[in-house]
């Protein structure tokens, strides 16, 4: 899922922009959510450091003790991936507004249809990363690859486990084994483990723990490889 967040120092507007992206999620069937909104700077900002946040919509003129270009600045400072989609009323911000890799810059009033374009390319944007994204089905439903601990085989299903929540599609794993990086390696005829998230592997009684505590087998048949590979990794021996 995307989290968004937006801040605007009309409140008004704040509920506009909330409910004509949850509207566009919806008609679109886009894996997304407005997670927080807020018209201070400061509470923008410490929600940004504290939480996991992929859009981010910015008024520039904002009257506060920040303004949108220098909010984004400090956002920038602390996460350098996250995408910054601007709004304001004052044209001749635009050009300047770009120097924080900004990935769309919307004047206001601003419409449902323009809304909706920008956020139909930003998804096209993100399905084209596939080393950061994961789309798993025809839904939109996009995982961070970082979140997955493991992907597991439930019958006819695959279950992406995360800390958050397990993400579940009627698929196979020769479906994604190409198209994940090289840190997802089988452990398990019914498991692959993502080994930047393991936290403890106990070979003799076959267990893998990740950094959420979650927990997967390793089979019989996977455990020398596996273990050669953490080795080389560098964080088990």
């Amino acid at each position: 899922m995307l989290n968004f967040a937006i801040c605007d120092d009309n409140l008004n507007i704040l509920d506009r922009l909330e409910k004509m992206l949850e509207s566009i999620f919806t008609k679109n069937n886009f894996d997304a959510s407005v997670c927080f909104k807020s018209d201070n700077t400061d509470d923008i900002l410490n929600f940004v450091s504290d939480n996991k946040i992929d859009v981010i919509m910015l008024d520039i003129n904002l009257k506060s003790n920040k303004t949108g270009l220098q909010l984004a600045e400090a956002i920038r400072k602390i996460n350098k991936n996250v995408y910054i989609i601007f709004t304001t009323g004052h044209l001749e911000y635009a050009m300047i507004a770009y120097k924080f890799k900004t990935f769309d810059y919307l004047a206001k009033p601003i419409t449902y249809d323009r809304l909706e374009e920008t956020i139909k390319r930003l998804f096209e944007d993100i399905n084209g990363l596939p080393k950061r994204y994961l789309k798993i089905d025809n839904k939109n439903t996009i995982i961070d690859e970082s979140e997955i601990q493991y992907i597991k085989r439930d019958g006819m299903k695959l279950v992406f486990h995360t800390p958050t929540r397990d993400y579940d599609t009627y698929s196979s794993f020769n479906k994604f084994q190409d198209k994940l990086p090289e840190t997802y390696k089988r452990c398990h005829k019914s498991c692959i483990a993502n080994i930047t998230q393991i936290k403890d592997v106990e070979p003799v009684s076959g267990i893998i723990t990740f950094k959420d505590n979650s927990t997967c087998s390793i089979g019989p048949k996977y455990k020398a490889n596996l273990m050669e590979v953490l080795k080389d990794y560098g964080n088990f021996e």
